[in-house]
C-alpha cells in the first residue's frame, strides 16, 4: 500500500512524463527540419528554456514531496525495478551526461568546437569532483548507522520490546534519532539534486541552441525508452506468473 506522499507524487509524476514525452516530439521535430525550416537562434532558446523549465519542475515538487517523507524518493513506487536500478542518489547520474555528449559527437551535425571541448571537459572534471563529495556524504551517512550511539539505542529498544525498560521513552529517543537519520538522507538527495541541475546547465551553456536541442532530446528519450522497457518488462513477468499460477 502506497504512502499518501507515494500516491501524490505517482500521479505527479505520471502526468509530467505525460508532458515529458510531449516535449521530445517536438524537439525532435525541430532537430529533423534544421535545414527545412531553420528556426532563429531566439526561437530555439526559447524551446530550450520551455524544457528546462518542465525539468526543474520536477526537482522543485520532488523536494516538497521529501520534507514530508524522503525515503520514498530512496526507494521510489512509481519507476519500475530496471529504473530504478540505475538510480544515483534517487535520480541520473551526472557523468552521464558527459558520456551521451560523446555519443552524440558521432555525427558530423553535432560537431563541437575545440572551444566547447574545453569546457566540456573542465564541467566534467568539477562535476566528477561534486559526485564524489556526494558519495562520501552518502558513506558518512551509511556509517553512522554503526556507530556507538546507535548501537546502544538498539540494545535499549531491544529491552524495551523485551519488557525491561520504558517503551514510551525509549521510542521518544529513537523517534528523534531516526529524525537525524531522515534529515542526512534530505541533505544527501538535495545535494545530488544540486549537482545533476548544475550538470544540465553547464552542458547547455556550452553548446548551441540546436545542439542544446539534440542533446535534451537524446537524454529525454532515453529516460522514457527506459522506463518503457521496465514497464514491458514488468508486464511480462506479471504475465508469466498469471501463467503459472493457473
Amino acid at each position: 500500500m502506497k504512502s499518501p506522499v507515494e500516491e501524490r507524487f505517482s500521479e505527479f509524476y505520471e502526468k509530467w512524463v505525460w508532458k515529458l514525452e510531449e516535449i521530445l516530439h517536438q524537439l525532435l521535430e525541430v532537430s529533423k527540419q534544421r535545414s527545412e525550416a531553420a528556426k532563429t537562434e531566439q526561437e530555439l532558446q526559447a524551446l530550450v528554456s520551455r524544457v528546462t523549465s518542465h525539468l526543474k519542475e520536477y526537482y522543485t515538487v520532488k523536494w516538497a514531496a521529501a520534507r514530508e517523507d524522503v525515503l520514498v524518493f530512496f526507494s521510489p513506487a512509481w519507476l519500475s525495478p530496471l529504473e530504478s536500478a540505475y538510480l544515483w542518489m534517487t535520480g541520473w547520474k551526472p557523468s552521464m551526461a558527459f558520456r551521451l555528449l560523446e555519443s552524440l559527437k558521432k555525427p558530423n551535425a553535432f560537431a563541437m568546437t575545440e572551444e566547447q571541448e574545453r569546457k566540456a571537459e573542465e564541467l566534467r572534471v568539477r562535476i566528477r569532483m561534486e559526485e564524489e563529495k556526494v558519495e562520501r556524504e552518502m558513506e558518512r551517512q551509511q556509517v553512522a548507522m554503526a556507530d556507538r550511539k546507535m548501537v546502544e539505542l538498539v540494545k535499549l529498544s531491544s529491552r524495551a520490546r523485551n519488557g525491561t525498560s520504558g517503551v514510551d521513552g525509549v521510542d521518544a529517543v529513537v523517534e528523534v534519532a531516526l529524525k537525524g537519520v531522515l534529515a542526512g538522507l534530505e541533505r544527501v538527495m538535495k545535494a545530488s539534486d544540486c549537482v545533476r541541475l548544475k550538470t544540465l546547465k553547464g552542458v547547455l551553456d556550452v553548446l548551441s541552441p540546436m545542439q542544446c536541442v539534440d542533446f535534451l532530446a537524446a537524454n529525454i528519450a532515453m529516460q522514457l525508452r527506459l522506463r518503457q522497457w521496465g514497464k514491458k518488462r514488468d508486464m511480462a513477468g506479471s504475465i508469466l506468473q498469471v501463467n503459472q499460477d493457473k
